[in-house]
């Protein structure tokens, strides 16, 4: 595609999310299996319904643009997804997987957050406000997951993480 225009752009971008998210529908599910802390497990099944949530809010936007979401591959998500099967293969005590886990999920949580930050600001410049509420609201979604892995890092899993260490 050539891109001419900033609405070439936003286009564009978007279908980079839209293909990023679905690679992510993918992922979450194993990512919940190998962890295990269980409230680690379910964070990342209940991102998973808020991701099938952006998946449809990208589907409104493409639909009011009589656009086609599909034709390109986010060769990023890609890389961060492979970096965190990498992970996975490891052999690792339970609480350092976990570690390992919420890092590579939290790479995958700032990429979106950069991507839906710049598209949105792209839709607002185009006058495409409704885009941009449902952009604003992904975008949102995505810092507070972002949030609760932090959180959840530091009160608990990277804790637990240290724990093996200390008893050596």
């Amino acid at each position: 595609m050539k891109l001419e225009t900033l609405h070439d752009l936003y286009v564009e971008e978007l279908r980079d999310l839209y293909n990023a998210e679905h690679q992510i529908l993918k992922a979450l599910p194993k990512m919940a299996k190998a962890a295990s802390a269980p409230q680690l497990a379910k964070a990342f099944t209940d991102h998973l319904a808020e991701t099938k949530v952006h998946v449809e809010r990208l589907d409104t936007i493409f639909e009011k643009l009589d656009a086609n979401p599909k034709g390109k591959v986010c060769k990023a998500m890609e890389g961060l997804l492979e970096e965190g099967k990498e992970v996975m293969s490891e052999e690792a005590e339970p609480s350092v997987m976990d570690a390992a886990l919420i890092a590579a999920a939290q790479r995958v949580e700032h990429y979106e957050m950069a991507g839906y930050g710049c598209v949105r600001t792209f839709a607002r410049l185009l006058g495409e406000d409704a885009a941009a509420d449902l952009l604003q609201t992904t975008l949102d979604e995505e810092g507070a997951a972002d949030k609760k892995l932090t959180k959840l890092a530091e009160s608990v899993i990277n804790v637990e993480a240290v724990a093996p260490m200390a008893a050596d």
